[in-house]
């Protein structure tokens, strides 16, 4: 299964990520380019912990259980699956894309070279470093396939 963890994984993920551009239009879902980047940006720092979120009852009762799914093959992540609160991106940013897609490759490749995370998601909860690994590929995979990159 792929995981940030890996080099090549995570060159794959930053060559995709280089084809985005500001005239690049969603597949499907609500946000533009410039809010996707800035989510997975968020996302990301989540999963680094520099953003704290709070645990849903939902995510209390049934987190583990959707990890689980989520993780159990090669699949993608469904379309349209809500959104954390507090990685939500309401507005509609127009800083310069390349500036924001530089950021979040910097941010994917310090969360690939960290050997001590543990993480608490606010819906799957307590994270092993191999489902953070590969939770942080499929998000980010998810919304590059959303924009067709």
């Amino acid at each position: 299964m792929k995981t940030i963890f890996d080099k090549t994984t995570r060159d794959e993920l930053i060559a995709r990520i280089n084809n985005l551009h500001e005239g690049t239009a969603a597949q499907w879902g609500k946000m533009n380019i410039g809010q996707m980047v800035d989510h997975c940006i968020r996302y990301e720092e989540m999963m680094l912990g520099r953003i704290k979120c709070k645990r849903s009852f939902a995510g209390m009762l049934f987190g583990k259980m959707v990890l689980k799914s989520l993780l159990k093959d090669e699949k993608t992540i469904p379309q349209s699956m809500p959104t954390i609160p507090e990685i939500r991106i309401k507005n509609n940013s127009s800083c310069d894309i390349a500036v924001r897609k530089e950021n979040w490759v910097a941010l994917i490749e310090e969360c690939g070279r960290r050997s001590d995370l543990e993480f608490i998601h606010p819906f799957f909860g307590r994270m092993t470093k191999e489902q953070v690994g590969r939770m942080s590929y499929k998000h980010a995979d998810h919304h590059l396939r959303q924009f067709n990159c």
